[in-house]
């Protein structure tokens, strides 16, 4: 019950360079459980905002009354990569080199948090359940480690879709477990559940 409310919460993107640049924000109010109503929407182009500092932004909305203050920060993504099979991150030999030296004994207490990578190949998936009336799924699969989410393409009308993508995290936390979920793509509804796996990364 507020036209001036203040939420103060933080929220992290992985962004990637490759990806649409436009940050899309709504504003939504409810009445109850089941009945929304869209307030307004405004984009934020984030190419355009200086690197490395924190960007005030007052919002107003599209064709609504109010707008949006928001604090938004555009930094380098450390660790955290999404590649193509044919250049995998650490299969270059001089990387591979300079993460040894990283993770030398000699260097364990130079920063305790930075405990290593992980890095996950996902190739394939096979024989998976057929979720639309097709016969057919369009599977993308979701890779979750701690706080770090990222995602393949959609492969469409597949039941055995090949991603061949390479995925890099930082590890902080030994006893985290990598969650490895395959969903199907259903346009603007929510993407339906057609699998999960999970591996405690003690266990690699």
């Amino acid at each position: 019950k507020s036209a001036n409310p203040q939420w103060r919460e933080q929220f992290d993107f992985h962004y990637f360079s490759d990806r649409k640049d436009m940050l899309d924000i709504e504003v939504w109010r409810k009445d109850n459980k089941k009945h929304e109503d869209l307030l307004g929407r405004c984009q934020v182009d984030i190419t355009a905002l200086p690197m490395k500092q924190t960007n005030c932004l007052e919002l107003p909305l599209e064709k609504q009354p109010g707008s949006l203050l928001m604090l938004i920060a555009v930094a380098p993504c450390t660790g955290v990569s999404i590649s193509d099979l044919c250049v995998c991150p650490l299969g270059d030999p001089s990387e591979r080199k300079q993460i040894s030296q990283r993770y030398c004994i000699k260097s364990s207490f130079r920063d305790m948090k930075d405990i290593g990578f992980l890095q996950v190949k996902v190739l394939k998936a096979v024989d998976l359940l057929a979720a639309d009336f097709s016969g057919k799924s369009d599977p993308f699969c979701v890779l979750e480690l701690g706080n770090d989410s990222l995602q393949t393409h959609t492969v469409y009308k597949n039941l055995n879709p090949e991603w061949n993508k390479v995925f890099t995290f930082p590890i902080r936390d030994i006893h985290d477990v990598l969650e490895v979920t395959v969903f199907d793509e259903d346009g603007d509804k929510p993407p339906d559940f057609l699998g999960k796996v999970a591996i405690p990364l003690l266990s690699v």
